[in-house]
């Protein structure tokens, strides 16, 4: 997963992530990572539209998106 964080990092590409919030409600977040400080993950949220602060343990998966042409699985 930190690889997948990284990468998005690096290269400011989209990811999706499952987010697991204060209230322990697991949300789905499509985001585009700006600063990995430690355990702290800043990033803009595709849906809130907005920066936001992720913690790490609070990340249950992260994945990338594929481009839209590619989104069928064989």
């Amino acid at each position: 997963m930190n690889t997948v964080l990284q990468r998005s990092f690096m290269d400011q590409r989209t990811i999706e992530i499952i987010y697991m919030n204060p209230e322990s409600i697991c949300t789905k977040r499509k985001i585009i990572v700006k600063k990995i400080d430690g355990d702290i993950i800043l990033a803009y949220c595709l849906l809130r539209k907005e920066f936001r602060r992720f913690r790490l343990h609070d990340i249950l998966a992260a994945y990338p998106l594929l481009p839209d042409k590619k989104r069928t699985i064989s």
